[in-house]
């Protein structure tokens, strides 16, 4: 089963966002090892401008100065450009980023805003005393004057056990 986005692209089209339920949960466990302090990466996938398939994930190290990174996440060009050459070797583009907001919500900041690039997806989720409990998507307006929230369906659920383990119980 695949999460949904559902929201308008830069170019004014709504735009379908394809994640799957494990590399959602991986990112959460990723984001929720970082805390107290800010961590990301990059999502790798393919698609058009009205839709996106995020086919995997990658974490990178937070290298803003130690004292900022609870509120702060930066990477080393370097890493960008690994990434790249990874996304092109396997077929698929750098397609947006991901990162934690810890003990704040889900919601862009201004710093964010000014950082962003217009066609990237942007999945930030919030980390509240070390536990994920809000993922939500973003896309920067082409205009760079706000994000515009992509609809996120079925996210950060708690995970259900099977039907077989309660009849065992």
């Amino acid at each position: 089963m695949a999460f949904l986005f559902y929201g308008e692209s830069h170019q004014g089209k709504n735009m379908v966002i394809h994640i799957s339920h494990e590399l959602q949960r991986e990112i959460a466990e990723q984001l929720e090892a970082t805390y107290p302090n800010e961590g990301g990466g990059f999502l790798l996938g393919q698609g058009a401008a009205d839709q996106m398939q995020i086919v995997d994930i990658v974490q990178v190290d937070n290298v803003f100065a130690e004292a900022e990174q609870h509120h702060r996440y930066a990477m080393r060009p370097q890493d960008w450009m690994r990434l790249e050459d990874l996304a092109d070797e396997r077929g698929l583009s750098l397609v947006g980023y991901y990162h934690s907001h810890p003990d704040s919500s889900a919601v862009p900041s201004e710093y964010d805003r000014e950082h962003a690039l217009p066609n990237f997806v942007y999945i930030i989720t919030a980390v509240m005393m070390a536990r994920a409990n809000d993922m939500r998507a973003w896309q920067l307006r082409a205009d760079r004057s706000a994000f515009a929230e992509l609809a996120l369906e079925n996210h950060l659920q708690p995970q259900r056990r099977g039907a077989d383990s309660a009849q065992d119980a």
